[in-house]
């Protein structure tokens, strides 16, 4: 069974002159993930973990991610977020993601509802909600990328 014990929040942005794909690279790198070979998953922080500052995790190393990203065109505004926060009275958590040509307070409130409908279905309440959201303007003759990240830190053994 796989069950990360830790985790660590990161976003980034980028600007490329070639193309999306580089600069949604060139945003992980920023990041301080681009390094890793990132694997999605949905949105559940295991039981018994904690939050810790960036870790800085060897190349190459399967990486589990809830990651929101998204690329654009000149003029673009790019937003991309996560939320998460801790079960009260429990020691799991969720996480939610959210992207769009969307600003920075758009795309907290968007954050903020899909929080509260995973906790409402759930029938419980969350505490230690935190945000993180990177958001900007894609310049003329360039592409961009915004990326944020709950990354799971690779035990081991």
């Amino acid at each position: 069974m796989i069950l990360p014990k830790r985790f660590f929040i990161t976003s980034g942005r980028a600007l490329s002159a070639v193309s999306k794909l580089n600069a949604f690279d060139q945003a992980l790198m920023n990041a301080g993930i681009a390094h890793c070979n990132l694997v999605p998953v949905s949105s559940i922080i295991p039981k018994g973990s904690v939050k810790i500052d960036y870790y800085n995790i060897e190349a190459g190393a399967i990486t589990f991610v809830v990651m929101a990203h998204i690329e654009g065109d000149p003029g673009d505004l790019l937003g991309a977020g996560i939320a998460w926060g801790f079960i009260e009275g429990d020691d799991y958590g969720l996480v939610a993601e959210a992207h769009g040509n969307i600003d920075e307070d758009q795309l907290k409130a968007i954050l903020q509802s899909r929080l509260n409908e995973m906790s409402r279905v759930r029938g419980v309440t969350l505490r230690d909600i935190g945000y993180r959201i990177e958001v900007m303007r894609v310049p003329e003759g360039l592409y961009g990328s915004t990326v944020a990240a709950l990354v799971f830190v690779p035990e081991y053994f």
